[in-house]
């Protein structure tokens, strides 16, 4: 089996097979927590999660659920909930050797709440949505902390997303719509696995204008921007990339010299046990120190992420906590100015995901350590 195969079914069958026991483990502790039964669980991010990265039953892309559910009781023994016509591909495509006990129904008469009740023996059953007879419950709090396994395949995925990334930036010319840019940036990472969530490519005033600049109708002349989050695995990748046509005017350069010094500062203060608070005062402070005090106010500054896009934002009084181990896209910005990248925190150490060496960097000194953050292109 080559390195990616191995990869993409969650690494080696025994490695998978640890995670998910683990998993199992933070589910029974939820369980006896609010004292269910059983959990159902229907979402993407969530199945991705409890099946080391393996499953996704994605028919619908802008659906948060799919056409099927996994049961997982006291007792361990976990079901799975589809129809006729999935079946077959399920078993074969996303579910094999994870010994799920197939629960099937006609397509046309797919009582999911009516099974599971039947399943569960009149107990108590939580599920992360909603689903008659259930309470709602969310698994953020289980999945924010990576496991080793879970940080060797967002090693991957940085890497697949920095390279498409790479590619697009240098394939860009003046002339080319926003649209033309999206497409190229969706070809470039579907071809390698990775499904598009968030589309920012846009040019030239659209960018010095708007935080969050999704395609319209813009033409690049000068500037231009590729930036997006993706998923393999489950796990999503966050960055973007910035090209100007001819030199920059200064004003743009120094805007994103304090950019790359706040993007410094927030990953020297990501360290386990920091709050959110905490690390957005830290990024108040860099802009002030820049000359661009209350910037932070603008614009989030990025945060956790991980099987969601952001699975929180750094933010006046935030209690959210940075775990021993977990991804975050920090992405400070300036009007015009941004970078962002996706890291890995682990024990106090945190790794670049999503660098790109053939594009320029910035190279930041704090706190004693030098940090990088992506630079423009200037062509």
């Amino acid at each position: 089996m080559t390195e990616m195969e191995m990869i993409e079914r969650g690494c080696d069958a025994a490695t998978r097979a640890v995670e998910m026991a683990a998993k199992r483990r933070r589910i029974e502790a939820l369980l006896d927590e609010g004292g269910y039964d059983a959990l159902v669980i229907s979402r993407h991010e969530n199945l991705a999660w409890v099946s080391a990265g393996v499953v996704d039953v994605r028919v619908g892309l802008l659906r948060e659920t799919g056409p099927a559910s996994v049961m997982i009781g006291r007792d361990g023994r976990p079901y799975l909930l589809t129809t006729n016509n999935e079946e077959r591909r399920l078993g074969d495509e996303e579910f094999a050797g994870l010994g799920y006990e197939a629960v099937v129904q006609p397509w046309y008469g797919n009582d999911v709440a009516g099974r599971v009740a039947q399943l569960a023996g009149g107990g108590k059953v939580a599920a992360d949505a909603p689903l008659a007879g259930c309470a709602v419950v969310s698994l953020q709090g289980l999945r924010e902390e990576l496991m080793a396994s879970e940080v060797l395949r967002y090693r991957w995925a940085g890497r697949q997303a920095a390279e498409a990334a790479t590619e697009v930036l240098l394939a860009l010319r003046p002339g080319m719509s926003e649209r033309v840019m999206q497409g190229m940036l969706a070809e470039r990472l579907m071809s390698v696995g990775m499904l598009p969530s968030v589309f920012l490519t846009a040019v030239d005033e659209r960018i010095r204008q708007y935080r969050h600049a999704v395609p319209r109708g813009g033409v690049l002349e000068r500037f231009g921007m590729v930036g997006f989050c993706a998923r393999q695995f489950g796990l999503t990748i966050s960055m973007t990339r910035l090209v100007h046509f001819g030199a920059m005017p200064a004003e743009l350069e120094e805007k994103f010299r304090v950019v790359a010094a706040v993007n410094a500062r927030l990953q020297a203060s990501t360290r386990t046990g920091a709050t959110g608070d905490v690390l957005f005062a830290e990024a108040r402070a860099g802009y002030a120190a820049g000359g661009y005090a209350g910037e932070e106010t603008r614009h989030h500054q990025g945060g956790a992420t991980g099987y969601g896009e952001r699975e929180w934002v750094a933010r006046p009084g935030g209690g959210e906590v940075v775990r021993r181990a977990q991804a975050f896209a920090w992405n400070p910005n300036l009007q015009g100015a941004k970078v962002e990248d996706t890291v890995v925190h682990v024990d106090g150490v945190v790794e670049l995901l999503t660098g790109t060496p053939r594009l320029p960097e910035v190279r930041t000194e704090w706190a004693g350590k030098e940090y990088v953050s992506a630079g423009v292109l200037v062509v």
